[in-house]
């Protein structure tokens, strides 16, 4: 609808609490000196797609609105703050379900994104719901919380990619994990140094492929006590790092 609309600042109000597949799928695509947008999109049941896109490469949006859905869709906030670069907060995602991609690069390339949602309360993860969700945010210091402890495939593949500025990961408290869960998680953020693991069953294909490739040289790595059978290197412990148990 405003795609690419290069000299909009101000988005329309969007009072809609019933929505349809697709809506506001790259609405304000491109908008590049967009600003301000109103204070909350009210809608708490999504469709698919419905919000994929709609912010992207929006670099002056300051501040994300209000997401208070509880019921997600497939796809239904991927890529929707793609490169805004100038977006510092993220917004509170309260969804105790996600869906497929539902979060897919969602923040990517938030280059002065520095907080994240406290929490990401799902329990129940669909396949590949976090991929690529904070990649290239090169200014997080604040993660959120991950408290599912039954995973799903692929479902946190690549969502923190060089955060250069994460020192600390949330903790991981699933004890099995899914085929590639953990792909890529971490990869390039060069300052983290403390990560806590908990997991005791690491069979799955690709579970921990170069999750922990290009992280810091030193730091503390936590993990079960009855687990032994932890790699050492970017597919499990990183080398130079003081294991503990919890």
């Amino acid at each position: 609808m405003f795609n690419g609309c290069t000299s909009l600042t101000t988005a329309p109000e969007l009072p809609s609490t019933t929505l349809a597949n697709d809506c506001y799928r790259g609405m304000f695509y491109n908008c590049t000196s967009l600003t301000t947008t109103q204070s909350v999109l009210p809608a708490t049941t999504l469709k698919g797609h419905c919000y994929q896109y709609m912010f992207y490469g929006c670099s002056s949006l300051t501040t994300a609105p209000e997401l208070p859905a509880t019921t997600l869709a497939d796809r239904c906030y991927s890529y929707m703050f793609y490169d805004c670069t100038s977006l510092t907060t993220a917004p509170e995602l309260p969804a105790k379900t996600s869906r497929i991609y539902c979060y897919e690069s969602m923040f990517e390339g938030c280059t002065s994104l520095t907080t994240a949602p406290s929490i990401l309360p799902a329990t129940t993860l669909g396949q590949c719901c976090y991929n690529d969700m904070f990649k290239d945010c090169t200014s997080l210091t604040t993660v959120p919380e991950l408290p599912a402890t039954t995973l799903d495939y692929a479902c946190y593949s690549n969502m923190f990619y060089s955060c250069t500025s994460l020192t600390t990961a949330p903790e991981l408290p699933a004890t099995t994990l899914a085929n590639s869960c953990y792909h890529n998680m971490f990869k390039g953020c060069t300052s983290l140094n403390n990560i806590t693991m908990l997991a005791t069953d690491i069979s799955a294909s690709g579970c921990l492929s170069d999750w922990v490739s290009k992280v810091a040289s030193t730091g503390t790595f936590t993990k079960a006590s009855s687990m032994t059978s932890l790699p050492s290197g970017v597919n499990g412990i990183p080398n130079g790092w003081t294991v503990q148990s919890a």
